[in-house]
Formats: C-alpha cells, sequence, structure tokens
C-alpha cells in the first residue's frame, strides 16, 4: 500500500514512520511536511536510504498542493498527523492553529472525496475533552466522555474530530480517530516538557515549571502509540473513535524529579514560574476500548520509558543542540524569561 504519513518530519510522526518501515517493508511510505519550526528533515536522515521511503515538502492547508499529492502517489491510506501543537504557541497566535488543524484538515478530508482512499485517519488527542479534577482519580476519559476544549489548541483539534467524523457520515470517507495521551520518546522538540528538562539540566539551566507543578498527565511511549494506530488501520472498524492511553499518570512536578534523578542533577535547578492561561488539571484515559477491540496495550512502564528518552538525549546532542540554537532559543526566552 502506499501510505502518506503528513507530519511525518514532526515526534511522533516520525517514529510512525520508522515503526512503519520497519514492520511493513513492503508498503510505500511517503512523509508529506511543510517543515515549519516543529518539522526537522534531519529526523528522517535515516529513513531516507530506503527504498520505500519518499519525503515531499508541502502544506496540507494548499489545496493546490494537497491535490498534487494525491495524484502522483495514490495514496490508499492518510495518516494526518499534521498540526500545530502546542498549547502556549496557540495561546500566543490562535489562527495558526485554526488554519493548519481545521482548515488543513478539511482540505485533506475533500481530496480523499474527491480522489478516494482506503482509510482516513485523523490523530488527535485527549486534550479534546478538556481536564479532569485532580481529587477525582477514579475518573478517565472514555470515547463518549464529552468535548470540552481549554485551548485554541484543543478547540482546533475538537474542531478536525468532528469534521472528520462528518466527511465519514455525509461523504462515506473511511475514517477512523485516535486520542491518545501525552507521548514522549526520541525526537520530541525541545520546547516540550520532558526534553525541556532533560536539555536543561543536562545544561546546569533552570527548568521552568508551571505553577507547583501538580498538573497531571497520562504519559504514553511514542512507540507504543505507533503500534496502536497500526493495529487500528489494520483492523479498527470504520467510522470509530479509540482512545490510547500510557497508563501512567505522573504530575509534572513527579516527571521533573525523576529527571533530575536518573541525570544526577540537584532539585535547586527547579523553578516555578507563572502558570499557563486556562491550564488543564489532570488528563487520564481509559483505553478499554483498543484494549478489548484489537488487543493493544502499551508495553512501555514509565520508568523503563523515561530512561530510555533521556539515553536517546544523550546519544543524541547533535540533533537537539541545532535545534536550540536557531529560532527556537527566541522562542524560549520570549515565553519563559517573564515569568
Amino acid at each position: 500500500m502506499n501510505i502518506v504519513v503528513t507530519g511525518g518530519a514532526g515526534f511522533i510522526g516520525s517514529n510512525f514512520v520508522y515503526y512503519m518501515l520497519e514492520n511493513h517493508p513492503d508498503d510505500k511510505i511517503i512523509c508529506y511536511d511543510k517543515l515549519t519550526y516543529a518539522g526537522n528533515l534531519e529526523t528522517l536522515e535515516k529513513a531516507q536510504s530506503n527504498k520505500n521511503f519518499k519525503f515531499i515538502k508541502g502544506d496540507i492547508s494548499n489545496r493546490e498542493e494537497v491535490e498534487k499529492l494525491f495524484i502522483e502517489e495514490k495514496p490508499d491510506v492518510i495518516v494526518n498527523f499534521a498540526a500545530e501543537s502546542h498549547v502556549d504557541r496557540s495561546i500566543e497566535e490562535p489562527e495558526l492553529f485554526l488554519k493548519t488543524n481545521i482548515i488543513g484538515t478539511s482540505i485533506l478530508l475533500d481530496a480523499c472525496k474527491k480522489f478516494g482512499i482506503k482509510r482516513f485517519h485523523q490523530v488527535s488527542t485527549d486534550e479534546v475533552y478538556g481536564d479532569l479534577p485532580l481529587d477525582r482519580p477514579d475518573l478517565f476519559f472514555t470515547e463518549k466522555t464529552n468535548l470540552h476544549t481549554s485551548s485554541p489548541y484543543s478547540a482546533s483539534k475538537a474542531s478536525a474530530d468532528l469534521l472528520t467524523m462528518a466527511y465519514g457520515r455525509t461523504y462515506n470517507i473511511p475514517i477512523t480517530i485516535s486520542r491518545c495521551s501525552n507521548n514522549y520518546g526520541p525526537y520530541h522538540f525541545p520546547e516540550k516538557l520532558i526534553p525541556l528538562m532533560i536539555i536543561n539540566a543536562l545544561n546546569d539551566k533552570k527548568l521552568p515549571v508551571y505553577g507547583e507543578g501538580l498538573n497531571v498527565r497520562d504519559w504514553l511511549y511514542v512507540e507504543d502509540h505507533c503500534s496502536a494506530i497500526d493495529l487500528i488501520l489494520q483492523n479498527g472498524k470504520v467510522g470509530e473513535v479509540y482512545n490510547i492511553g500510557g497508563h501512567n499518570e505522573r504530575s509534572n512536578i513527579e516527571v521533573v524529579e525523576t529527571i533530575l534523578h536518573i541525570l544526577g542533577k540537584p532539585e535547586t535547578l527547579i523553578e516555578h514560574v507563572t502558570d499557563r492561561k486556562g491550564h488543564d488539571l489532570r488528563y487520564a484515559i481509559d483505553p478499554t476500548k483498543i484494549e478489548e477491540e484489537l488487543g493493544w496495550t502499551p508495553k512501555t512502564s514509565f520508568s523503563d520509558g523515561i530512561r530510555k528518552t533521556i539515553d536517546w538525549y544523550l546519544e543524541n546532542k547533535s540533533w537537539w543542540e541545532k535545534i536550540i540554537s536557531g529560532e527556537y532559543q527566541n522562542y524560549y526566552e520570549r515565553m519563559y524569561s517573564n515569568r
């Protein structure tokens, strides 16, 4: 099959590209990416030598470019990772998120309607459900939980999900949607919590933690996420939503302290900064549906995954050093220097 991975030069998309090349060697994997600040072509350097891999630079919000992709590559499957994804950036510049995450998704779906597709898979997020109270550990997000967004980012992703379901029902496009908890692992862009803390700790810089760091996230090792999407593509029911969770809830401060402990760095590096606007308290996914219907369970515990992630950043300094020496450095200073 010809599988187009939009946003495949980003964090989760690139890991999915490598996963598919390894586990489906007979399929052609086409990465379609605009290469915005978070898209890094160097991330795909090892894939470039694979005869079944192809990279195409393009923008999902450009209709002409997307139709050209469909005409030339004739995709059987679209897996849509392409999205602006950083909550802080969405608060700073909401319109960019609406254009990419909503309009871009609609253009992809229009192309599926026009040219045909065997499966369109929308990669979403648990953030579309809003948040859960910290004092109710018995509550979890299920696929039936109402959408209740808290940021321009999550609102744009929820909108994309609704569009995807509407196109599936109205035009009979074979769609599936997955909503995952927070991913971590190799190639994670340095502005995100775990890589930011690893890199700052390695450089003996302050580790900025929002508020008291009590916000809780369910951490999912990225390879486990990739295996779940693969199963959905193979055996998932058309028109269905699947939650993908890691069973690894940790507060932000716990995550930061764990990283410091593994690296042998002092907790005095922690710096509490002004909390994010509308900061969600707790995310926690109930993955019962995908476990029972498709037999998927996460294989990586947080203790194992965080050590593997730290080792990767230690072994791949040149990758992240190139990133933080560029535009990201200006963004970092703008976001954190006055907090």
